[in-house]
């Protein structure tokens, strides 16, 4: 079992249907997800979509490395995947703008940024405000940015985790949806304690959409 530590409740192994979960009735949500690297929280929700867990469809990823993983495991899944290399852009708020613009063609209502190492601008968060959502690898508002792992090891902490919150101008800000917590062990790695917090993102990471949709109305 894993605390959220939001709501001091408990979030068993499996995501189920609770009353912040919109698992059923009405149409489904249309999901936009950012991508830098991997990809897996993009297939955590993906693969809760499939099981029946949150009632979404993810209508495109966004990418921004072209040698990301996530762009092959979105053609496993059969969902259009579109790079945008930052690297092509002058300036964050132009890459933003075409972000925004390819999100608007594949008709995206919410977007969730899911291990996207990009700084967001005012730009993509005046064409979805109050509808992006990130999940950043530590318990906010403690080791915001890059490296949060690798902060928190260093700190001499003995509880990391993850935190799933609605994006802000400021970098990983915002109101927070759902936290989970995990106990650093004596003889972690940046790598071992990266992997277990990333099971607890799969897990929250759908039901935390779910929450923001249903709080959004």
């Amino acid at each position: 079992m894993t605390l959220d530590v939001n709501t001091n409740s408990l979030i068993s192994p499996s995501i189920t249907c609770t009353s912040h979960v919109n698992c059923s009735g009405g149409a489904p949500t249309k999901l936009g997800i950012l991508a830098s690297g991997s990809g897996s929280n993009f297939e955590a929700v993906a693969q809760a979509i499939k099981n029946g867990q949150l009632n979404a469809q993810i209508q495109v990823l966004i990418y921004n490395n072209k040698n990301a993983y996530a762009a092959v495991r979105a053609a496993n899944w059969d969902i259009p995947a579109v790079l945008l290399d930052h690297r092509d852009y002058k300036s964050r708020s132009d890459l933003d703008a075409e972000i925004a613009r390819t999100l608007q063609k594949y008709n995206v209502e919410w977007v969730v940024m899911a291990g996207w190492m990009r700084i967001v601008t005012q730009v993509l968060i005046d064409a979805y405000t109050d509808k992006i959502i990130n999940i950043h690898p530590s318990l906010l508002p403690s080791f915001k940015g890059a490296h949060a792992i690798e902060q928190a090891l260093a700190s001499g902490v003995k509880i990391a985790g993850c935190t799933v919150h609605i994006v802000r101008l400021e970098v990983d800000n915002g109101p927070i949806l759902m936290q989970a917590a995990v106990p650093i062990l004596p003889n972690d790695t940046t790598d071992t304690l990266h992997k277990r917090i990333q099971i607890e993102e799969h897990r929250i990471l759908p039901a935390a959409i779910s929450l923001a949709i249903v709080r959004a109305g």
